[in-house]
């Protein structure tokens, strides 16, 4: 009863006011329909077109968990000689690595460099620009994918380096293209839920895309190793030195300690496999593209370009009841009345 009142109080002619303004919506959509129907047509074509030019992106990824440490082992028995006797000066204990520390690692431009110097990577990350044949860089001639002078008319907007850090020849690309290539191409990603670390590679080649996340780790264990046993190293041999220094037994025997636990640490990290992190899912060559995903991008420029169209034809009749005087020559193609 109350929505019986409710509709009685209205102004009469409410609601046929209202049928007839979705009638004169209706209206100018079918009046200018070939207009909208361009709109759509010339959106949808262009972005199939942009979406073939595309280079298909294939996705490989792997899962590694940091290396829980045993009981007593390394950092342990370390951290409780240090609290003992107050530590010793110059002594930096090892600790197994956090996830943290490794993906830092991981995205250190350190590891990057090691990575494109180690596997040869230049050629690779700039395909495009590379003479297989002449095994030099490519200068000059025309490309013909127009994507590749959009991506260059991008770079040129960019801030320019400054002058004592410029390319020593341009066009030809150096170490930190390379790394912000990498970067580009590689990214790390830490559950801290699950105590693991995922690195994935998105690649034009399926098999390069798996054996980038393979030299990623290779190297990331190579120089996890090489630090771990620079560090015992050096322990090792300001222990040395103390020993020589002190003439106190317990002293002596506790530096004996802390000598063979850097004796252990350099023997574990020249196994290198385990050292700081296991392999959970190893990287494996994709068989399907990840990107891009061209039936959905023609969908979306679908939909965008007939509400494009849309609001153009309100626009245009906008002007026609305004009695604005409107060049036809001025008006671009896909909104010209006919």
């Amino acid at each position: 009863m109350a929505e019986n009142n409710d509709m009685q109080d209205l102004p009469p002619g409410h609601m046929e006011e209202d049928e007839i303004n979705l009638l004169d919506y209706w209206r100018v959509i079918w009046k200018r329909r070939k207009m909208i129907g361009r709109v759509v047509a010339a959106v949808v074509v262009l972005t199939v077109v942009i979406s073939l030019l595309m280079t298909n992106i294939y996705q490989s990824k792997a899962v590694i968990t940091p290396v829980a440490a045993k009981e007593g082992a390394r950092g342990g028995t370390l951290a409780t000689l240090a609290q003992q006797f107050g530590g010793l000066p110059g002594v930096t204990f090892p600790s197994v690595s956090s996830a943290s520390e490794i993906v830092a690692l991981l995205e250190s431009n350190i590891l990057r460099e090691k990575v494109i110097e180690r596997y040869n990577l230049m050629p690779v990350l700039f395909h495009e620009a590379w003479d297989p044949e002449k095994k030099d860089w490519k200068r000059g001639g025309i490309n013909l994918n127009p994507l590749y002078y959009v991506s260059k008319l991008a770079k040129l907007l960019q801030p320019q380096a400054p002058k004592g850090v410029r390319k020593a020849e341009e066009g030809v690309p150096d170490i930190w293209d390379g790394i912000r290539e990498l970067d580009d191409i590689v990214s790390v990603k830490n559950n801290i839920k699950e105590n693991s670390i995922t690195i994935t590679a998105d690649f034009y080649d399926p098999e390069m895309a798996a054996k980038l996340v393979e030299y990623y780790l290779l190297t990331l264990t190579d120089h996890m190793s090489e630090e771990a046993r620079r560090v015992a190293m050096t322990n090792r041999k300001y222990l040395e030195e103390q020993l020589a220094k002190t003439a106190d037994p317990l002293i002596k025997q506790n530096i004996y300690n802390l000598i063979a636990q850097q004796l252990e640490t350099s023997m574990m990290a020249e196994v290198k496999e385990n050292f700081a992190f296991k392999v959970i899912d190893p990287p494996k060559a994709p068989d399907r593209k990840t990107k891009p995903k061209r039936a959905q991008m023609v969908i979306l420029s679908f939909v965008v370009a007939l509400f494009i169209g849309i609001f153009a034809a309100f626009f245009l009749e906008y002007l026609e009841k305004q009695n604005i005087n409107v060049n036809i020559r001025s008006i671009p193609w896909p909104f010209r009345k006919r």
